[in-house]
């Protein structure tokens, strides 16, 4: 046998294909698109619906431990622990009592001085109650996921607060459950107002400092910010409903080499808490402002009819 006859390739088991880097770097880039593409075109939202649907049984299933160890715990408390739970929870309620009265009396002669001023009125919030089921694992965020979902009216943005403030928002809705984002997530910012001097400001999420804190940014060196000031929703995102509480300034730190004061809050609510409230605010928007110039001209009020604004009361929110 001649050795030109002798076939040098190497047999198709020895076949390597294409290099290990040239693999990396398709299937990197692969990796990149689909990311890309999921970020600006939510193209895998169906597919994560329809995991999230899937799993909900196991999610139940491996959830009723837990739920029958707080039975358990919960029924075995001790008569005294009981009495004093109730006198406790009595006495709150006669001061609860007591504050709804004022409240009750507030916003009568709030309502009575907005017809004054002829501003449009306030637009009503309703809230409903949901369970947090579990903390989501990632590191990298901060969510709890609720137990409502799309077919109770779930809707991605909506706020959640419980008993001591603005806990987060709804940021993922699948059909029986729901992501809520909390505010001290990287990607969390809302705008809030100082209870004291009634400045705005925005506060961002700064899961990194305190074991989760916000962050009040773009604050002048001089601005008039105290540590224990209390901040409040201001309502101008149309998100938040104004007036509920967020955070308290904790730390604050004025640098002359800086052109913007470092100020961190700690958020008021507590994310380990089970029960929540989702809040619904009514979207009733004012005509835009060439209805209002069209009613003027025909002589009529801007503010008789639909809830249209009077001249220089845009979004006015006392």
């Amino acid at each position: 046998m001649s050795l030109e006859s002798i076939d040098h390739t190497p047999p198709p088991f020895f076949r390597q294909g294409a290099s290990a880097l040239s693999k990396l770097v398709f299937f990197g880039l692969l990796a990149v698109l689909l990311m890309v593409s999921d970020e600006r075109f939510k193209l895998t939202n169906p597919l994560r619906s329809g995991l999230a649907t899937a799993m909900t049984p196991l999610q139940w299933l491996v959830l009723q431990p837990l739920h029958v160890a707080d039975y358990v715990g919960s029924y075995f408390v001790s008569l005294q622990e009981a009495r004093a739970l109730a006198a406790q929870s009595e006495k709150k309620l006669t001061l609860d009592t007591l504050k709804q009265q004022q409240v009750q009396q507030l916003q009568f002669e709030n309502d009575q001085l907005r017809k004054l001023l002829e501003l449009r009125p306030r637009l009503p919030v309703t809230a409903q109650a949901v369970q947090v089921l579990y903390e989501t694992p990632d590191p990298y965020s901060q969510r709890l996921v609720i137990d409502k979902g799309e077919s109770s009216g779930m809707a991605a943005g909506l706020p959640v607060i419980d008993g001591a403030g603005v806990l987060g928002q709804i940021t993922r809705v699948y059909p029986w459950v729901s992501e809520v984002t909390l505010l001290t997530d990287r990607d969390q910012s809302i705008p809030v107002m100082n209870a004291r001097t009634g400045e705005r400001y925005v506060a961002f999420g700064n899961p990194g400092y305190a074991s989760g804190s916000l962050e009040l940014r773009f604050v002048p060196p001089g601005a008039d910010v105290e540590v224990g000031d209390l901040l409040t929703t201001s309502g101008i995102d149309g998100v938040y409903p104004a007036g509920l509480h967020v955070a308290t300034i904790s730390h604050i730190e004025r640098r002359t080499d800086v052109a913007f004061a470092r100020i961190h809050a700690q958020p008021l609510a507590h994310k380990l808490g089970r029960h929540l409230l989702v809040l619904q605010l009514a979207k009733e928007l004012p005509p835009p402002p060439t209805e209002i110039a069209t009613k003027s001209a025909r002589g009529q009020k801007p503010g008789v009819g639909k809830t249209a604004l009077p001249s220089g009361t845009a979004g006015a929110q006392p």
